[in-house]
C-alpha cells in the first residue's frame, strides 16, 4: 500500500480521523508530532499548555485521509481537560519515555480516562490506542526494556505496541500510518 503526504492540508479529504496523543509530560509527544509533520527534530520544545492540534493529509489506498492530531499536555494540572477532548476521537497514541520507567507506570490512569469517555458511546468496541515508547535513540539510558514493557501492557486492550525515535525519525511515520490504516479498516467493518 502506498502512502504520501498531500501538498495541501486544506484540500478536501475522503475521511477525517481525530487522534489524541497523550502521556506524562516530557516524554516527547510534541517532538514526535514535529518530526512527523515537519520532518525535523527540535531538541528544546516548550511545554504544551492544555492542548494543541495539527492537521496532516496522507494518501492510503487512493483515499485522502486527514489526520487531526491533538497533542495533550501531560502535566497533572491539565488532566481534567482530557475527557472533553477525547469526545469524538477516532484513536489515540499513549506515549512513554523508555528512559523513564515512571512514565509507563501511570498508563492505567491515562487509559481509564480515555476508555471511560469512549465507552459512553454505548458500544462494545474499545478506542484503538497504540502504545509508543519514545527516545530509542537513547538506548544506553534505557530503563524500560522491550520485554518488560510488553509484559506490563498485556492486560490492556491496545491496538499495537511500538517504539520510536523522534530524533532519528525511526518508526515515527509508521505509527501514524498503522493507526490510520486500522481506522480505515474498522470503518469498512462498521455497518452503515
Amino acid at each position: 500500500m502506498n502512502f504520501k503526504t498531500s501538498k495541501s492540508h486544506f484540500e478536501e479529504s475522503d475521511v477525517l480521523f481525530k487522534i489524541i496523543i497523550f502521556g506524562e509530560g516530557g516524554v516527547g509527544k510534541t517532538t514526535l508530532i514535529r518530526r512527523y509533520l515537519e520532518g525535523y527534530f527540535e531538541e528544546s520544545i516548550k511545554m504544551t499548555i492544555g492542548v494543541d492540534f495539527f492537521m496532516k493529509n496522507i494518501e492510503i489506498k487512493d483515499l485522502i485521509v486527514s489526520l487531526q492530531i491533538w497533542d495533550f499536555a501531560g502535566e497533572e494540572r491539565f488532566r481534567f481537560l482530557l475527557p472533553s477532548y477525547v469526545a469524538g476521537a477516532s484513536g489515540g497514541i499513549f506515549m512513554y519515555d523508555i528512559t523513564r520507567r515512571s512514565t509507563l507506570n501511570r498508563i492505567n490512569e491515562w487509559l481509564s480516562i480515555f476508555q471511560e469517555q469512549y465507552n459512553k458511546k454505548e458500544t462494545d468496541e474499545f478506542l484503538p490506542v497504540i502504545i509508543l515508547g519514545g527516545k530509542i535513540d537513547r538506548e544506553e539510558d534505557r530503563s524500560v526494556n522491550l520485554s518488560d514493557a510488553k509484559k506490563r501492557l498485556d492486560g490492556f486492550k491496545c491496538l499495537n505496541f511500538m517504539e520510536c525515535s523522534s530524533k532519528t525519525g525511526e518508526n515515527v511515520e509508521d505509527v501514524f500510518i498503522k493507526l490510520a490504516k486500522h481506522l480505515l479498516k474498522r470503518m469498512d467493518e462498521i455497518p452503515s
